[in-house]
């Protein structure tokens, strides 16, 4: 059986860049980003994990981008197209943005403004023709998904932000005649979104190197579904179930689960599996090709979806209605395994209502599954326990979706909490800890913390609330938070586990 390949024991933090501090208002990839990899080498940490990189549409929401090749300008380092000379020295200097969250309404326009006076200084002679050489290979190189992603953004611009659904019919449907007066008359604005794409490929690039000469890799993740409102859509709607009028004959969601007692409505249009096949998966293997490129391990989002997905009439209000419905199966991962090699380097994101075949088909590919510690409490036989773990797992005390951990616990009953303790062998005094240390000690290959746990956070730093459409992703760390003396103690707990980079472990002869 094929098994992806990481290290026999190693650890890692999520942390969007998003969630990084600095002064323009939202964590990017600038000078705070390099400081945070070598925190993690300070850690002893093997990875840094992410959420999606795309361009941010509805709700802000990483899962709900624009693109799923495209990288969210949002990102973009100021000082470092400052340091370029694309900006002029201080630019934003004006600007006074919360230090703790992201206000989305004032950053987007703001970075927005710094791509446009980036192009134009760009095209005036900044940078000479070294960089204009690079600009060029790079639209020639990302050619089969770049073009339609700057075409659409530009269209959606020019229409004021309207949705896709609610494009000209001519627009949406992409009649030549129509697409061709507007691509024209967009020539500029074009240009400006292909520009804005090569800045955030050479300054996540040039991270992703730093992060590597520090040993520490990265874990990207892949939203199964991409947005209505999305370049993926407009380009290829033949690969997706949708009407006559290109509007979803059925939306994608989740029956009610952990975190909602009607299901999750999460509206994504649902894919056409047969079409396809038709073409070997050509636009998921190109898709995961472009976020390897990005990343060293993908945590691919909503597993149980490629076994069978949960299918909800587009015209009903929430996902209690829905149906499961086959989806590729092995049929994808063949052509993953084709295209990519024997060792696919995913982890399987299997939460959730769980069946027989969702396992069978992770286990047919070596992937690692997931444990969230959140879920742990119940009988001794849930799997979630640490006691139960397979080794080829990856252990989370939780994840993005989660409350914090002190968050969690304060929830919890007295009867739950007496049953942790009862587990622990002590009082909880400091949940969070306490989680951090069953999941480094756990058998599970890898054990990731969100940096809210290592921080000790409560409720008020959670990154996301499913179900809840407004109010997400706007959480950002502030170096004050960091108590003395923690980046001592994860290092000092990831080497007593057995989990600095390089780990080994010792087979027993008794097994």
């Amino acid at each position: 059986m094929p098994t992806t390949k990481f290290a026999p024991r190693s650890s890692g933090v999520l942390l969007h860049p998003t969630s990084l501090p600095g002064p323009y208002g939202v964590g990017d990839l600038g000078p705070e980003a390099y400081r945070w990899v070598l925190t993690l080498e300070a850690m002893k940490q093997s990875w840094w994990q992410i959420l999606p990189l795309g361009p941010t549409g509805a709700g802000n929401s990483p899962y709900q981008t624009f693109s799923a090749f495209a990288g969210s300008v949002t990102l973009l380092s100021p000082e470092f197209l400052e340091r370029d000379g694309l900006l002029p020295a201080g630019f934003g200097s004006e600007q006074h943005f919360r230090a703790d969250r992201v206000e989305y309404e004032r950053v987007l326009p703001f970075k927005e403004a710094a791509v446009r006076e980036a192009w134009g200084r760009f095209k005036g002679g900044v940078g000479g023709p070294s960089l204009r050489m690079d600009f060029d290979a790079y639209c020639a190189r990302e050619a089969s998904w770049l073009s339609d992603y700057a075409s659409y953004a530009a269209i959606r611009d020019a229409l004021g932000g309207q949705a896709l659904a609610d494009w000209p019919r001519d627009l949406r449907e992409r009649d030549p005649v129509a697409i061709s007066a507007i691509e024209s008359a967009t020539a500029d604005e074009i240009g400006r979104h292909r520009f804005g794409q090569f800045l955030f490929d050479r300054q996540w690039a040039a991270l992703k190197e730093f992060a590597a000469e520090h040993g520490v890799k990265v874990i990207g993740d892949a939203p199964i579904f991409v947005a209505l409102d999305s370049a993926d859509v407009w380009a290829n709607p033949g690969e997706y179930l949708l009407d006559a009028d290109r509007r979803p004959i059925a939306v994608a969601g989740v029956p009610p689960d952990y975190f909602s007692p009607t299901g999750q409505h999460w509206g994504n249009p649902l894919y056409d599996w047969k079409a396809m096949e038709a073409t070997g998966f050509a636009w998921w293997v190109a898709r995961l090709k472009r976020n390897f490129r990005q990343v060293d391990l993908i945590r691919l989002d909503h597993f149980r979806g490629f076994a069978a997905a949960w299918h909800v009439p587009a015209d009903e209000p929430t996902a209690l209605n829905g149906k499961w419905v086959e989806g590729p199966r092995r049929k994808l991962f063949d052509a993953f395994t084709a295209a990519l090699g024997e060792h696919l380097p995913i982890i399987a994101e299997d939460l959730g209502l769980i069946t027989p075949d969702v396992t069978e088909l992770r286990e047919a590919y070596g992937l690692p599954g997931m444990k969230v510690l959140h879920f742990m409490l119940g009988e001794p036989s849930n799997l979630y326990w640490p006691h139960n773990y397979e080794r080829l797992s990856v252990v989370y005390t939780g994840t993005h979706d989660n409350d914090t951990s002190a968050g969690w616990y304060a929830s919890l009953t007295d009867a739950q909490r007496w049953q942790l303790g009862e587990y622990l062998g002590h009082a909880v005094t400091d949940p969070a800890n306490d989680l951090l240390r069953l999941a480094w000690a756990s058998t599970a290959k890898l054990a990731v913390a969100p940096l809210q746990d290592l921080l000790g956070l409560g409720s008020e730093a959670r990154m996301n609330v499913p179900g809840v459409g407004a109010g997400n992703w706007t959480w950002r760390f502030r170096p004050e938070q960091m108590p003395g003396g923690m980046v001592e103690r994860v290092a000092a707990l990831t080497a007593r586990t057995n989990r600095v980079p390089g780990a080994k472990v010792a087979e027993s002869s008794y097994l």
